[in-house]
């Protein structure tokens, strides 16, 4: 059985950039990459429909270390795996992927303090007893998830009644066919997430016309793919200069906006939705089709580049249709209120499954870990969970933000241990914490995908270090300034080496 000092989960932005952090702060340490594909990028490489791009800019979806060069700010998806690809070449870390490798479980052991993993081929994962190629063992003493937080396999794809008889394909954009032809369809995008505002302008182009089908609207923003600050100080400022300046001012953008959400939503909201009117005149009934019931942030805003879903519903080329689906026939949708949409091809753009931990089958001594009774520790530690860090973004800004800090404090959590000769960090509870009120993984965001899993995820607290904050700003002093011996996070077990 190979042993590693470290194993990380994953191998797309997060863990890529969490192999950099390792190689560049732990040099010492041995590790190895299991990645359940068989190729880099992760959700840059899963996704491949039409207009795939990032809803964030690059210089905060972008990682701390490596310069964002491109113009384009909001990035198509085959740029971005680039980057990814690029990251792990520069930095010899391909080399320690393991590919097509997915883990299923994972077992502590305190006596030897060492995690056993149990690795199945990704062609044969499958339940215990059933054929296939014989799972991989392997063992380390520190685990690193970075499996992204929602299912490749199951994305959310709710029924409808009668869809067996449409005659025409009908699927989830996470498994876009490679040969679809929509050049000259009438096509039907169910659900109005980041997602379906890709897809729409995207396929808009060559189809004969698209509509995208919503419940309920979503706020949208529109902002320009290229950030000319940005391009403008590269012009005359170190490459690695000119980003750490950009991605301040992204960042500070970024709160300010979310933290105005906050304290006065109704102006917010006023100011998003004339911007709307603004892009689609004074005769679109924005009311009906861009004006949310909740408030700015209580789900995520839609970013779109250049305004493209708004110049493609002005073309004629795209509507929006606000209506409940009554049931699917074989030549489009009938809605509820009786109106019949023409189809040829349904895309359900309805969102994704999240997966606590990559769905992996954990346990401690024998003792299956039941995640939904333990507190988050800073966002990335479980309590009574030894040696176990999960990689988890923000909501309300870049992804990357986060996991770039999430590494660091890894980083510096191994080379406490080995400076202390500890084998375990276990996050515990003290006396203080006893009796903290439980409050959800995620607080104060009401979008479905979040809200139909947030019972199987960790709870979180009313006090440092048991939050997961969804604040940068917060989070730098939390994790990155906040000296890591604070009594809740401990540190023992049998000596290095045993």
């Amino acid at each position: 059985m190979n042993h590693f000092d470290v194993v990380i989960v994953g191998a797309g932005l997060s863990g890529i950039g969490t192999a950099y952090h390792l190689q560049k702060n732990c040099p010492q340490k041995s590790y190895a990459i299991l990645e359940s594909r068989d190729a880099v990028g992760g959700t840059w490489d899963l996704y491949r429909y039409p207009g795939i791009r990032s809803d964030s800019d690059m210089h905060t979806l972008g990682y701390s270390f490596k310069p964002w060069r491109a113009a384009k700010a909001i990035a198509d998806g085959p740029s971005i795996l680039d980057y990814v690809n690029e990251t792990a070449d520069e930095n010899a870390i391909r080399q320690n992927i393991q590919f097509n490798r997915r883990l299923v479980d994972a077992s502590w052991s305190s006596e030897d303090a060492r995690w056993t993993l149990t690795a199945a081929a990704t062609d044969s994962v499958q339940e215990p007893g059933g054929a296939g190629e014989e799972p991989e063992k392997v063992s380390c003493n520190f685990l690193v998830m970075c499996s992204g937080y929602y299912s490749y396999d199951q994305p959310h794809r709710p029924t409808f009644d009668g869809e067996e008889d449409f005659e025409g394909p009908i699927f989830h954009p996470q498994f876009w066919p490679e040969d679809l032809d929509y050049a000259g369809k009438r096509i039907v995008v169910i659900g109005s997430g980041a997602t379906a505002m890709t897809v729409v302008p995207a396929i808009a182009k060559d189809a004969e016309h698209v509509t995208m089908l919503q419940r309920s609207p979503t706020y949208v923003i529109s902002r320009p793919e290229k950030d000319v600050i940005a391009n403008f100080l590269r012009k005359f400022l170190p490459d690695m200069l000119a980003y750490n300046l950009t991605r301040l001012k992204n960042v500070t953008l970024q709160r300010r906006v979310y933290e105005r959400t906050r304290v006065a939503p109704q102006k917010v909201k006023d100011f998003l939705i004339g911007q709307v009117r603004k892009h689609l005149g004074p005769d679109y009934d924005v009311e009906k089709h861009f004006t949310p019931s909740y408030d700015p942030w209580d789900q995520r805003l839609c970013l779109i580049p250049n305004a493209d879903l708004f110049e493609a519903i002005k073309s004629g080329k795209a509507s929006v249709v606000t209506d409940h689906i009554d049931c699917v026939t074989k030549k489009g949708i009938r809605l509820q209120s009786g109106e019949e949409l023409d189809a040829d091809i349904i895309v359900v753009a309805t969102g994704l499954t999240l997966e606590v931990l990559g769905g992996v089958r954990f346990a401690v001594d024998g003792e299956p870990v039941d995640f939904p009774n333990t507190w988050t520790y800073k966002g990335m530690m479980y309590s009574d969970v030894p040696n176990l860090v999960q990689t988890f973004g923000y909501i309300n800004a870049s992804w990357t933000l986060r996991a770039d800090l999430t590494a660091e404090y890894t980083c510096r959590v191994l080379n406490h241990m080995d400076a202390h000769d500890a084998s375990r960090c276990t996050p515990r509870l003290r006396e203080e914490d006893q009796g903290m009120p439980k409050r959800p993984w995620i607080q104060d965001f009401s979008a479905g995908y979040m809200q139909r899993v947030m019972h199987l995820f960790p709870k979180q607290g009313d006090r440092a270090p048991w939050q997961n904050t969804q604040n940068y700003a917060a989070d730098k002093k939390m994790i990155r300034n906040a000296p890591i011996e604070d009594g809740a996070l401990i540190f023992d077990g049998p000596p290095r080496g045993r």
